[in-house]
């Protein structure tokens, strides 16, 4: 007759794993989680929805163009009554956080989508009609957010190549900044647009060596590093434009334009055609960076050793990878994807360069790539809306509502808390970013 035997007492954690400890994560894996988090996120939309998309319309109708003048083919103008489309909003928010709660797991990606799509046409319906004219173009909404979220994608990405291989990247602002200064001389000086382009690459490939020099070399705390940096750049480029660009502009800082290409019948499309298909080369370029960097992180064996080497670089300096050769390469070339979006601001959005004239993007950035749970996807979507409520604020500033201009730019950063927080999730980076790595 055989008895069962009994763990000693203690012998539990001495490198074994209690029962039902297995038995909760094995039932984790099964079912999910359960969390009340996305309904109370839900919730909260529901209720603003409630106060000021339904009970504070203004009652007038708003009048959305979906075609120009000059279009091939035109379509009618969309006209969405205020108040209805409130209640709707609101009344449809709260159908899915009574779901969520039902439900108590992870808000599926179309239900993010959806919630998200609702409150921000409930948000535009709502302020375009209290506008003196409630009237708005699609097309030239669309194309502003695209124009503006172009150096954003290209910033979010440069961050994304250094993070996923561990190295924090809170130099992008120096990237952008030091490449749109780069452009502007290089360009002016050259009489090209294209060796201002390549000079944008080169500059922000030397902020990203010093970055890697620090950060990886010395094992200097990268988040200091990358402080520095920017104001390192932000100094130089300042003095250098007061005391050689602006008195010489015309030798200095008066650089050529990259060409719009307009792609024949696409362009025509109503609305998404002269948005996606009437860009200029960066903006062509933003399209085949975030596909390019998406398959290479994700579908080569170069992306499975950066996703290891941000993970567990132990682990992968086991299996022969060399941890840090790598983390110098993506640092480096996460500043040449930078340098683009850099050039952007001297070569496209204006054809001089002023001081600081980045504004902070590089922050914004790093905020979309946050947001964007390090996924080159992700970090698209985010810098679009960054991109959208940007230029939401110029138009409507233009057309003249009541809301604070204040409040319109800070938009974007009360979405993606509410969004973090209820709808997406937890956002967690990679196990090792930050960590620098000595080998034993």
């Amino acid at each position: 007759m055989s008895t069962a035997t009994t763990p000693a007492p203690g012998a539990q954690g001495q490198g074994s794993v209690p029962e039902t400890e297995l038995a909760t994560s094995a039932a984790n894996r099964a079912v999910g989680v359960r969390t009340l988090r996305p309904a109370l996120g839900l919730g909260v939309l529901a209720l603003l929805a409630l106060l000021v998309f339904a009970l504070g319309a203004s009652g007038q109708a708003v009048q959305f163009r979906l075609s120009e003048d000059d279009d091939a083919v035109r379509l009618p103008d969309l006209t969405v009554p205020s108040a209805p489309w409130g209640w709707f909003v609101a009344v449809a928010l709260a159908a899915l956080a009574v779901w969520a709660a039902v439900r108590a797991r992870k808000l599926p990606r179309w239900a993010a989508v959806l919630a998200g799509f609702l409150f921000v046409t409930g948000f535009l319906v709502w302020v375009v009609a209290t506008a003196r004219t409630p009237s708005l173009s699609v097309t030239a909404l669309l194309a502003g957010s695209v124009a503006l979220a172009t150096p954003l994608v290209f910033g979010s990405l440069g961050g994304l190549l250094c993070e996923r291989s561990g190295v924090v990247n809170i130099a992008i602002e120096a990237q952008l900044l030091f490449g749109a200064f780069a452009a502007a001389v290089a360009g002016t000086l050259a009489g090209s647009a294209w060796v201002g382009l390549l000079a944008a690459v080169l500059g922000s490939v030397l902020v990203s060596a010093v970055l890697a020099l620090f950060a990886i070399r010395f094992r200097v705390n990268q988040v200091i590093v990358g402080v520095v940096l920017n104001v390192l750049v932000s100094g130089l480029t300042g003095f250098l434009f007061a005391t050689v660009l602006e008195p010489n502009a015309a030798v200095f800082n008066a650089p050529e334009r990259l060409p719009l290409v307009r792609i024949p019948l696409l362009a025509e499309i109503p609305v998404i055609g002269p948005v996606l298909f009437d860009q200029s080369v960066i903006g062509y370029l933003m399209y085949l960076a975030v596909a390019v960097v998406w398959f290479a992180l994700y579908r080569t064996r170069w992306g499975l050793r950066t996703r290891a080497v941000g993970e567990h670089p132990k682990a992968a300096d086991t299996l022969g990878v060399s941890v840090n050769a790598l983390r110098v390469r993506n640092v480096l070339l996460g500043g040449a994807v930078a340098g683009i979006g850099g050039a952007f601001y001297t070569l496209v959005s204006v054809s001089a360069f002023t001081r600081d004239m980045t504004a902070g993007a590089g922050y914004i950035a790093l905020a979309a790539l946050i947001f964007g749970r390090w996924n080159p996807v992700g970090a698209l979507l985010a810098s679009l809306l960054f991109g959208f409520a940007s230029n939401l604020e110029s138009i409507l500033s233009f057309l003249g509502t009541p809301v604070p201009s204040q409040f319109l730019a800070m938009l974007p950063y009360v979405v993606t808390i509410l969004a973090v927080a209820g709808l997406v999730g937890r956002s967690r980076g990679p196990a090792a970013s930050g960590e620098p790595y000595t080998k034993e």
